[in-house]
Order: structure tokens, then sequence, then C-alpha cells
């Protein structure tokens, strides 16, 4: 049978973090591992009234086929908000509604990416970037990250020396260091990528759950042309519906809609309508300064807690938003070793080398300080510390 499978799924792998997560089901591990959103900032009684509404008011043509690109509405209310909230001019026309903003990257890859296209990715990267262009079998240059964005001295050697088809970038509170990505590096950013082919993705699922800091403006309001942004419901609405959006010149959107057409039609019309009906009835701004709130909360007590017990040789980040706190262990210690000692102590992370494409990062984990309350944060941080420190005495 496996001889049958088409040559590109030999260096397809499955997700990390999935599989990680199949382990943390258990109710007594504390999970720092997911990268989920907290439940109990979902919207679930008035989703069932969005629901209910569309159901009675429009049912018949809410649970038939639609158009590729999306509901209008909900595109129009995408492109406003764009206008309004970021300072870009966009059109509907330039909006396509996905299945989360993953598929928007499988959609990309599928556009652009030929065997052998290189493509750059931040160091660490996001994970989801890497398996959805890895079926696509690019060869991947991974450009470090410094504390304000990527290096772009570094970044700019690459694209010099190689031809590159796609720049991957999370610019707000990046999945997994935490890091955003200063003014000035958007700025030189966008004078690196004004004359160049390669498409620039900002990728920005976490951009609205800011609680510390200033606003800093998107890449694209500085760059015009090769730039696709992609943005989610998942961390502001709920992650299940599963919509997410692209947004890109029309030239650009023209072969992603095809490629769309060809994966599914269209995305879940029905989630569509809900959402739509549930932004045009409730102030979402309302809704998203809750969730900043609580993470602002859940990120301090993490910190505080990581500054309590860990030993001080350990180094971490402390992001202004967004989901993830990024820890550096000592070089000669293993995040894989500890990960396997911290289940026995019931806690679960996610060691920083699922997020290397050049079998880097063999020091460092990811923190998820969302998806558990405070006193859970403070149990499992020990728990963690713990065996750090038995970690560390041991490989002295």
């Amino acid at each position: 049978m496996n001889n049958l499978f088409a040559n590109r799924m030999a260096n397809a792998h499955k997700s990390f973090i999935r599989e990680i997560l199949k382990v943390t089901a258990d109710p007594e591990v504390i999970s720092f591992a997911g990268g989920l959103p907290n439940p109990q900032y979902f919207p679930v009684k008035d989703l069932a009234e969005a629901a209910a509404r569309v159901l009675a008011e429009d049912g018949e043509n809410a649970l038939q086929y639609s158009t590729t690109e999306g509901y209008l509405p909900l595109r129009q209310y995408i492109a406003e908000w764009y206008s309004t909230k970021k300072g870009l001019e966009v059109t509907p026309d330039e909006i396509l509604i996905t299945n989360g903003s993953q598929q928007g990257l499988d959609l990309i890859g599928k556009v652009f990416l030929n065997a052998g296209d290189r493509v750059i990715i931040e160091r660490p990267g996001y994970l989801g970037a890497i398996q959805a262009f890895s079926i696509f079998e690019p060869m991947f240059i991974p450009v470090p990250l410094q504390e304000d964005g990527i290096d772009t001295d570094l970044l700019e050697r690459a694209l010099d020396i190689n031809e590159v088809k796609l720049f991957h970038t999370v610019v707000n509170f990046q999945n997994p260091s935490g890091i955003t990505y200063s003014k000035q590096k958007r700025l030189e950013l966008a004078d690196i990528f004004k004359d160049r082919d390669t498409i620039l993705i900002e990728d920005d699922p976490y951009g609205e759950l800011r609680f510390a800091g200033e606003e800093v403006p998107p890449i694209s309001s500085y760059l015009q042309g090769n730039v696709v942004l992609l943005g989610s419901f998942s961390k502001i609405v709920a992650p299940g519906l599963r919509l997410g959006w692209i947004c890109a010149p029309e030239d650009v959107m023209e072969s992603i809609v095809v490629a769309k057409q060809a994966s599914d039609l269209h995305s879940n019309y029905f989630s569509q309508r809900i959402v739509y009906k549930y932004l045009c009835d409730h102030d979402i701004d309302e809704h998203i300064a809750g969730i900043r709130e609580a993470y602002k909360s859940q990120r301090d007590r993490m910190v505080s807690s990581i500054e309590k017990h860990f030993p001080e040789e350990v180094k971490f980040t402390r992001p202004e938003g967004g989901m993830f706190i990024w820890v550096t262990l000592p070089e000669r210690v293993s995040a894989l070793r500890l990960f396997d000692l911290a289940g026995g102590e019931n806690v679960a992370f996610v060691p920083g080398s699922a997020f290397y494409v050049d079998e880097g990062g063999k020091n460092t984990l990811r923190l998820n300080f969302s998806n558990s309350n405070e006193d859970e944060i403070e149990e499992g941080i020990k728990r963690l510390a713990k065996v750090m420190k038995k970690l560390l005495a041991a490989d002295k």
C-alpha cells in the first residue's frame, strides 16, 4: 500500500501539538501545551441566539450552498474593520472567507509553491505554517527572531542570495515566542519587500489580544502590492466555528478562489451567517476587552509564578498580548527530556524543537497561559519548576 502514496507524504508529519493534546486529555494533567483560547469567554448564549435568529429569519437560504468567496455582508464587515481599526483600504472583493486561517496557509501554498521553491520562515516559526507548506515540498530558510522581530540583516541577505517565493511572519505576539515586531522592524520589512517579487504573508490571528503596550500598525499599512493578510475569528469569537479569512490583492485572490473551489466549494455558510448576526447584534469590542483583561491576569500569574519558582538560569519572554510564553533553558538541558519527566508530575508543554526546521530549539519550550485558570497556572509552574531543578542538577 505504501507505494501508492504521493511522494510528498514522505515528508509530511503529524502535528506534534495535536499528538500531545491526546496525552493531556487526562483531567489530572495541567496542560500548557495547546494553543487554546479560554472557553469561559466563548459567547455561547449570544451565538445560540444568533443561530436561532438566522434560522427563523432566513433558514432555507442559510442552509444552502453559497459562493466560494463567502457571505458578502461578512466580507464587507471585515473590510470596514480593516479600514476603521487598521487604517487599510480594503474592498470586499479582496476578502475570502476560509475554514480558519489554517486553510488560508494551505491555499497560499497551493497557489504559489512548487516542489523546491524557497520559503522564509521565522526561527522559531509557527508550526501550522511549517506543516501547511511542507505538503508542497518547499525548501525552508529559517531566519532568527530577535526581541523586536526578525533579524532584518539576515533576512535581506537570505533574499539577496535566494529566489524566495514566500515569507511568513506572525507580527503580533508571535506563536510560539510571544514577541511582537516593533514599528521600526515593520518599516524595515516594508522597505526590504517594496521592490521584490516575494509574497509577504502577514499572519495575524492574535492581533486583537493586546493587553499591554501600544498598538502598532500592520506591515501592510506601509507596504503595497505583494502582501497577503490572514485573520481569524477563532481567538475573538470561537475556534469551533472554523472561520478565518484571507485578504489579498484581486489578481492574487482570483487564483486563491480557484484553489478553494477545488478544495471545498465554500466555507461553512451557516457559521458565516451566525457570526455576522452575532457581530451585528453585539459589541465585539466589549467582548474582546473582556478577553484581554482575563488573558492579562493569566499572563501576569504565569510570569509571577515563573519568577518565583523557575531556576534563575532559565530565561523567558514577557508578551504584551496573545497566548504564549517562550522559555529558554541552559543549552545543556533537553526540553524533550524535561517533557518526559514533567509527564510524571502531570504537567505538559510543547518542546520548542517542534517549531524549528533545522534541528534547533532543543533547549526551548512553549507555554500557553490562556487555557488554564490562575490556580492551575501556579500549580503547573510549580510542578514544572520541580522537574527543571532536578534535571539541571543532574546535568551539572
